[in-house]
């Protein structure tokens, strides 16, 4: 995964957390516009999430910070 990208997650689910606590979900459409300008990053992003955890569609913004942190 790269830098860029784990970091933009990690971002994202801080702030989630930090407005609506720690039982907040999210999913890996939340680290992206709503354009599609990064192609190559959300499918990153898709991959790391479906494929490779078997992930659904929401996750617990916690849950997915500790797996990214554990990179």
């Amino acid at each position: 995964m790269t830098i860029d990208l784990k970091d933009k997650i990690i971002e994202v689910c801080n702030k989630k957390i930090a407005q609506k606590g720690d039982t907040v979900g999210v999913s890996f459409y939340a680290f992206f516009k709503n354009k599609n300008d990064t192609p190559e990053l959300l499918m990153e992003a898709a991959t790391w999430w479906i494929q490779t955890h078997q992930l659904d569609h929401f996750e617990k913004a916690v849950k997915i910070k500790s797996l990214i942190e554990n990179i």
